[in-house]
């Protein structure tokens, strides 16, 4: 069985499903896109993936777009941790709002400003401003439990420490949300793979924010 990933391991949505794969045990064959060489746009990429975007998944001729949706599917088909997107139906409907919140609210920021200077638009002051102005609604959530879905790691802590990865890479202080930095130091000690697949992946995300930057 070949499960192939196409990724880019600078872009956090990759890194949260080779997380969350690593996580369950399940191998991916990893396959890079390079983005700045337009090979998101080829017609062998585009039928697999009419959108464009990274990561795309291929379990045997299935293909699935949209890192939230792969990591349900993976935990979903292949994971026996039925805490880490729960059966229960009220404990799966958090994790899926977390997964929302994570898409909508913490990564929009950040995507609104980071975007844009890929596409050599420049860097724009005041969406660089705004990228951590919905943390303290992640604080809030944090208040009264350990991770974002309850008491135990789910997908949902998996794509939110990702994106939050990328804020500490344009310089947010996390230490001026304590339940963020207390839960963030946490999943960087017990995800399996984490230096390896996040880590790693914000740094090369930091060289390449601090090289357009200055341009």
């Amino acid at each position: 069985m070949t499960i192939d990933l196409y990724h880019i391991s600078l872009s956090s949505p990759c890194r949260a499903v080779r997380l969350a794969a690593k996580l369950i045990g399940v191998d991916l064959n990893l396959k890079i896109i390079n983005i700045f060489e337009w090979e998101h746009l080829t017609p062998e990429f585009l039928k697999m993936n009419p959108q464009h975007t990274i990561p795309v998944l291929d379990d045997n001729g299935f293909y699935l777009t949209e890192s939230r949706a792969i990591m349900t599917y993976l935990v979903s088909k292949y994971g026996t941790d039925y805490s880490l997107y729960p059966k229960d139906v009220q404990k799966k409907a958090i994790v899926d709002q977390r997964l929302f919140f994570d898409m909508e609210i913490i990564f929009q920021p950040f995507k609104d400003y980071f975007l844009p200077l890929v596409l050599k638009k420049g860097h724009d002051e005041v969406k660089f401003q705004e990228i951590p102005r919905n943390l303290p609604f992640l604080e809030k959530i944090l208040e009264n439990s350990e991770f974002v879905a309850g008491d135990s790691i789910t997908i949902a802590d998996v794509a939110l420490v990702t994106t939050v990865s990328n804020y500490e890479v344009v310089g947010v202080d996390l230490s001026k949300f304590p339940n963020i930095y207390r839960w963030y130091t946490t999943c960087q000690k017990i995800l399996p793979g984490y230096d390896e697949i996040n880590l790693k992946g914000a740094v090369e995300l930091k060289e390449l924010w601090e090289d357009l930057k200055s341009k």
